[in-house]
């Protein structure tokens, strides 16, 4: 099984209620591609963080291996979601893919 974690921060010039709408389009987005890409096991996006976190949005994903990871990142469905509710609003992106 591969893992393919990231973490968002979220543009600045966006208000607290922007981040909250944003977060919620994001998890919903993501969220709901599960059962629609051929190797997605898992995926879960975190959006409440504790005040001592210093990123707004979390994915925390699982691949049947990294065939279906690299599958995953260009299939139309997760293209959609990330274009239109992820990369217009994020302005870092930190991620970890690593086999579990």
């Amino acid at each position: 099984m591969v893992k393919h974690v990231i973490l968002w921060k979220l543009k600045d010039e966006l208000t607290a209620d922007e981040k909250r709408t944003v977060a919620a389009g994001i998890k919903e987005g993501l969220e709901g591609l599960k059962g629609q890409i051929p190797g997605l096991l898992d995926i879960l996006v975190r959006t409440e963080g504790l005040p001592s976190s210093n990123a707004d949005v979390m994915l925390d994903s699982s691949f049947e291996d990294e065939a279906s990871l690299k599958g995953y990142a260009v299939h139309p469905a997760h293209v959609a979601v990330a274009n239109g509710k992820v990369r217009p609003y994020t302005q870092t992106r930190l991620c970890l893919d690593f086999n579990a």
